[in-house]
């Protein structure tokens, strides 16, 4: 999956100094737009369970072999994987 910055707000007390720790967006966090955008899509109870089913896969995958399904609703390409060839 690619990696893309995280919207972040200042928080009123500040960063400890010497804090630069920079927030990661989750791996299977397109997935979940996905199921969102499928609720507002027509019928739940039909346009649910397919994208689900993918984001359910993403979360039990370890980090690199989440599925390469393309997504449902989004205009998103499908993710890859990186092959390493010996």
């Amino acid at each position: 999956m690619s990696e893309r910055e995280v919207p972040r707000r200042e928080s009123p007390w500040g960063r400890p100094e010497g804090d630069t720790r920079q927030p990661k967006a989750h791996r299977c966090n397109d997935r979940v737009e996905d199921v969102v955008q499928a609720c507002f899509e027509g019928n739940p109870f039909k346009t649910v369970p397919g994208p689900f089913k993918l984001f359910w896969q993403c979360m039990q995958s370890k980090p690199g072999e989440e599925p390469t399904e393309p997504f449902y609703y989004l205009q998103l390409a499908p993710p890859t994987r990186d092959v390493k060839l010996e």
